[in-house]
């Protein structure tokens, strides 16, 4: 079953990666078609009731009730516990459509079409706009689940919400307020973030998608963290998410976890069922490293460079990265703290120490970067 909603707008953000990390035109030229068949579907298909947001609704009696990431049918409950109805513009999936927004322009400019370009970001800012006018939760200092069916904000607080950091859509000054929402107790449960607050009606730490723990989740949220410039609290979440790899069969991390509470001496609790391996949970974990390590690979007409800036934690005295791919070939590196020495590099790409020019940390920095 192919139903996911999210999958459109994430397929253009990974051409714009891939481009990043080759510096190959070609291939931004070869899948460039697809791309934009993905754009019009973004604001077609995506939006059929044209409101600007993007929402999921199934028309077929075999689909799927809800069709973002959290697709059990019990994964987006309103305020009450019950059934949020459709169709639902999930949070996150706003932030994805502005990120390929973005990108996609990005590689218009590339290109030499500009009118592209200039079109695609005007639709990013107005996207960015009505995101942060309509579903900005004040009083809980994060942004609604989404917009149910009758347009009324699902007043559910949830780990979605920290997709939209990596997005780069959350304006500077309200990134804050989201890492501490995510980190209070409600919803850290000390071995990462979980799905949905414990203070929820439909919370239950057993459950595939409302107050369990996911890898891949947490490794999501955990670069929007850094890319806001939040890196203790970024280091937070891998320290807990490596910790809970620890206590598995040969550390591989499960698809997810319980959502119980860590308590001292205890133990990540299985979830029965859990695919172990998983792909996303096992990707989480490189995730996380390229998190702490600080990596951007950045590609313009100019050329390509990979942007070190690392912020390891005291628990990881240092990173040795080998073969890590890039350009025409790829490169050795040694991380210590703050530092990083290149031990080999045939990629083609130049390494420099730092964040990309014009981005400092705190600063959610081009979307065309591939960054954390």
């Amino acid at each position: 079953y192919y139903g996911t909603h999210d999958a459109t707008s994430l397929f253009v953000v990974l051409l714009s990666y891939l481009y990043q990390w080759t510096g190959d035109r070609s291939l931004v030229q070869r899948y460039l078609a697809n791309a934009e068949a993905a754009s019009e579907w973004i604001g077609s298909s995506g939006d059929r009731d044209g409101d600007g947001f993007q929402e999921y609704g199934t028309r077929s009696s075999r689909g799927y009730y809800n069709q973002g990431w959290k697709d059990a049918g019990d994964a987006i409950p309103a305020a009450d516990g019950t059934l949020a109805p459709l169709p639902i513009a999930l949070v996150e999936l706003q932030g994805y459509a502005y990120d390929a927004k973005r990108r996609l322009a990005d590689l218009y400019q590339l290109l030499g079409r500009d009118e592209d370009a200039a079109r695609l970001r005007e639709a990013a800012r107005v996207l960015y706009d009505q995101v942060n006018d309509m579903l900005w939760w004040e009083e809980e200092g994060t942004y609604y689940l989404g917009l149910d069916g009758r347009k009324m904000p699902i007043r559910t607080v949830a780990s979605n919400a920290g997709h939209l950091l990596g997005s780069g859509i959350v304006p500077p000054e309200r990134a804050g307020r989201v890492v501490e929402r995510l980190l209070r107790e409600d919803m850290w449960s000390g071995w990462g973030i979980r799905t949905l607050s414990s203070d929820h009606p439909a919370y239950n730490p057993f459950s595939y998608h409302t107050g369990s723990v996911w890898p891949h989740d947490n490794a999501i949220i955990a670069g929007g963290f850094r890319r806001y410039g939040y890196e203790r609290e970024a280091a937070q979440v891998a320290s807990a998410i490596f910790d809970a790899a620890s206590h598995f069969v040969a550390h591989r991390l499960p698809e997810l976890f319980s959502g119980l509470p860590r308590d001292e001496g205890a133990f990540p609790v299985q979830y029965l069922g859990a695919n172990v391996p998983q792909a996303w949970a096992a990707a989480s974990v490189f995730r996380l490293v390229a998190v702490l390590c600080g990596i951007h690979a950045h590609s313009d007409a100019s050329g390509s460079r990979l942007y070190v800036a690392p912020a390891l934690p005291e628990w990881i005295p240092e990173l040795t990265l080998t073969r890590l791919r890039a350009g025409r070939g790829s490169l050795d590196l040694l991380v210590r703290g703050r530092e990083c020495e290149i031990l080999r590099n045939d990629s083609g790409f130049e390494v420099h120490h730092g964040v990309p020019p014009g981005r400092t940390p705190g600063e959610a920095g081009s979307p065309g970067d591939a960054s954390p």
